[in-house]
């Protein structure tokens, strides 16, 4: 193969061409029968994927725009970038919490409605500025439910601004615990933790169970004058039960990045249009982490932030690389390795890994195989991929 061509289907920072480099790889939005995609927000449901497609790569942390299961079944490798946003998104939340509590959005609105009183401006503003007085976040609770990049980086900085902070988050990572500030408290129960807090943000994925993960029975634990964020996913909050606690004085406010026509609707709802992402340096990180990903797959094999299949790597050498993609089912390990013995290869290093149904089979050799050699080793029941590299 002379190279590697890898299509984008939006605007991708071009700093990508730093990794994805000319002597080794085609990049474009006009590049066909494609081994690699580089996506930020088009819908790739409706693709036809060609057969020489090997990784579809998110520049973000949501996967929702990509048919993750179809790409499984065909050996598509999907990956996203976590953590390559989480400032912006975290600077986004404190803004939002700090606009929030201090009734800024509302005090700016009213602002606007003295235009053309003239010289009366500044009396009708110390009139009418007592009904905008809000408390500040300094001693008050936030909780943070989801501790993944964003969540760490957002609790540490509530922290460091003298707020008391309550995470939850069952299935935190060894990394992210490494990364949390010490003094952020960590709780094993969620209801106990709403009942306490006078803000809560959301940070957790979207998947089957977490949508509605916050509808009229969470509301109903926490405190009448909380105020809730969310800049993770809209599908996370149920619309329909936040607008009733609102409208029901149960909650104060609710703040989002993902707006619609019923939140636009209801009152004490502040509706950002999708800004979490949304600065240079965030679009810039998430093509750089995308670019490497992308080049370390295409040219190694190697699965690192894969959100479909296991984290895989071995450190390449030089050697003649196999790389499989199978079902996660008994012997498929043994069946490769026997026919390799059947053929006098040597097997210099390897690396098997599992996630759910599927697993991931590295294994570098001494020396090339015959073509005939990979097609037996593609005809091994349960096989769905197999990638030859070097």
């Amino acid at each position: 193969m002379d190279k590697f061509r890898v299509k984008t289907l939006n605007k991708i920072s071009p700093i990508v061409n730093k990794y994805l480099t000319d002597d080794k790889f085609i990049v474009g939005d006009d590049v066909k029968d494609e081994h690699g995609i580089l996506v930020r927000s088009a819908d790739c449901h409706d693709m036809d994927f060609g057969e020489n497609l090997c990784a579809i790569i998110r520049a973000g942390a949501g996967v929702n725009n990509i048919p993750i299961d179809r790409c499984t079944k065909e050996g598509i490798a999907v990956f996203n970038t976590p953590g390559a946003n989480a400032n912006a998104v975290k600077e986004l939340v404190l803004g939002a919490m700090l606009m929030a509590t201090r009734n800024m959005y509302e005090g700016i609105e009213w602002a606007k409605t003295l235009k053309g009183q003239g010289d009366e401006i500044a009396s009708l503003v110390e009139k009418g500025k007592k009904a905008f007085v809000g408390p500040e976040i300094l001693g008050k609770t936030l909780g943070v439910i989801g501790l993944g990049a964003v969540g760490v980086m957002v609790a540490n900085a509530a922290e460091a601004l003298g707020m008391t902070v309550l995470g939850y988050d069952p299935f935190i990572s060894v990394e992210s615990a490494w990364e949390l500030d010490s003094s952020v408290h960590r709780s094993s129960d969620l209801e106990q933790m709403l009942s306490q807090c006078d803000f809560v943000t959301l940070h957790i994925p979207l998947m089957d169970q977490t949508v509605n993960f916050i509808n009229a029975k969470e509301l109903g634990y926490m405190k009448k004058d909380a105020i809730l964020l969310n800049f993770a996913r809209g599908e996370i909050v149920n619309e329909q039960d936040v607008a009733d606690a609102l409208n029901e004085g149960k909650i104060k406010k609710y703040i989002t990045d993902f707006p619609s026509e019923k939140l636009l609707a209801t009152e004490k709802v502040i509706a950002v249009p999708h800004l979490g992402a949304s600065t240079p340096e965030s679009e810039e990180n998430c093509a750089k982490m995308a670019a490497k990903e992308m080049r370390d797959y295409l040219l190694y094999g190697n699965l690192k932030n894969s959100v479909n299949l296991p984290h895989c790597v071995l450190p390449y050498k030089g050697n003649y690389r196999i790389m499989a993609i199978h079902l996660n089912v008994k012997n498929m390990v043994g069946q490769m390795t026997t026919l390799l013995a059947a053929n006098n290869a040597n097997i210099a290093d390897m690396i098997n890994k599992s996630k759910g149904e599927y697993a991931v089979t590295i294994i570098d050799l001494d020396e090339k195989l015959d073509d005939d050699v990979i097609d037996q080793m593609r005809k091994i029941q349960h096989i769905i991929k197999i990638r030859v590299i070097g």
